[in-house]
Order: structure tokens, then C-alpha cells, then sequence
């Protein structure tokens, strides 16, 4: 299952990273490459180093019970991601409308972007009921996660799509991308929120958990 899901995960990085280099107009675009070399590090852990079978089936197909709002966010999110990656491309690539950033800045976007992924991926292997989209998963006896990383906040996965959301520009050297990023986390924010009143309604036990963990995204501020 987990060689599926890499598989699976695999094909989707070497198609956002096409449409990259398409937008960029050349292949000597080495940000671009910087880029693809830690999202393929980031496919590798995420399929064999801090997954697992139970985790893969789960995340593999859109099972019964996913919210309606959620599908619509999702599918917005995977739109907004490709228009950065377009936007980025045609920026710092083709037309180079953005200044060239120092490469410390860019080394900055490969640390926000590793922090981001590796605190989503291990919110996903502390919990063993982390799936890919909003649902109550009665058919696997869904309790609350509220060890380890999720003492901190109550939604860890969406602080590290956040950081990772911030870190892209950063690597690519394009300030317009920021514009579609910036809708990518503002998406996530919404998510956050609605996911969590579904949580508190439908699931047995958040209610006490949102006082043993009162911040929903952020330490100390929401």
C-alpha cells in the first residue's frame, strides 16, 4: 500500500513541477530544480519513513462520510497551488518580474518548506485517524488524537501546510506568487475553522479536548 501511495504521491509531484518548468520556458531555471529535489525527499518520507499501511488505505480514495465543503475546498486548493506554480514559473522563470532573491532567501524557503512538511508529517504518524479529507470515521472507531504534537494545537497539519505555503515563493524566487499562496493559506484558515466545528459537533470527546488544547492553528494566538 505504501508503494501505491508513492507511486500515487510521485506522479502528482512530477506533475505540478511540470507545469513549473512549462510556465518557467526553460529547464536551466536551477530554483525550480532546488525545488523538485526537496519535494521529492519530502514524497520519499512521506510514502516509507512516517506513513504506514493503515494510514495509506485511508488516504488512498474518498471514502463515505467526506463533507460536501470540504471536496469544494479541496479541489480549490489543488487550483490554487497549480496557479502558483504557474504564476511562479512565468516570474522568476520566463519573464523575471520579481528582483532575484539573495540565496539566503531562498535557503530560508527550503527551511520553512522542510519545517512545514515534516510538521505535517508527523502530525499524520501521531494520529492514526489522519485522512486526507473532513469526515467522521465511524468505520474505524474514531477517537480523539491529543498527544504529542497535538497538545501544542489542535490541527498541527494545516500550521505546517501553512509554513510550507509561505516557504514556496521563498524557493522560487517570485514575489506574484505570493498572491495565489497567500489564497492557499487563507484557504487552509477556513478549513481549520470549519473542520473544527465539525469535530466539536460530531465527534465524541473534542468538546473536553478544545479545553485541554485551546488553539485551533496557532500557539498562543488562534
Amino acid at each position: 500500500m505504501r508503494t501505491k501511495l508513492f507511486i500515487k504521491s510521485l506522479i502528482g509531484t512530477l506533475f505540478f513541477l511540470l507545469i513549473l518548468f512549462i510556465s518557467a520556458g526553460r529547464i536551466n531555471y536551477w530554483q525550480g530544480w532546488l525545488f523538485a529535489a526537496v519535494s521529492i525527499i519530502l514524497v520519499i518520507l512521506n510514502s516509507f519513513v512516517l506513513s504506514s499501511d493503515e494510514l495509506a488505505e485511508e488516504r488512498s480514495k474518498t471514502k463515505t462520510g467526506t463533507k460536501l465543503w470540504d471536496k469544494k475546498i479541496v479541489g480549490l486548493s489543488a487550483l490554487t497551488l497549480i496557479i502558483t506554480y504557474i504564476v511562479a514559473g512565468l516570474d522568476a522563470g520566463r519573464f523575471h518580474d520579481s528582483p532575484e532573491f539573495p540565496r539566503m532567501v531562498n535557503a530560508l524557503g527550503v527551511v520553512l518548506i522542510l519545517f512545514g512538511e515534516i510538521v505535517f508529517l508527523v502530525a499524520q504518524k501521531q494520529n492514526k485517524f489522519f485522512s486526507s479529507v473532513v469526515r467522521i470515521q465511524t468505520d474505524r472507531g474514531h477517537t480523539v488524537c491529543d498527544t504529542g504534537i497535538y497538545k501544542i494545537v489542535r490541527h498541527p497539519a494545516y500550521f505546517g501546510m501553512i509554513v510550507t505555503a509561505i516557504g514556496i515563493p521563498l524557493i522560487l524566487g517570485s514575489l506574484w506568487s505570493f498572491i495565489p499562496s497567500s489564497f492557499s493559506i487563507l484557504l487552509t484558515v477556513i478549513r481549520t475553522s470549519l473542520e473544527d466545528k465539525t469535530l466539536v459537533q460530531e465527534l465524541d470527546g473534542y468538546r473536553e479536548y478544545t479545553n485541554q488544547t485551546p488553539y485551533r492553528l496557532f500557539p498562543y494566538i488562534w
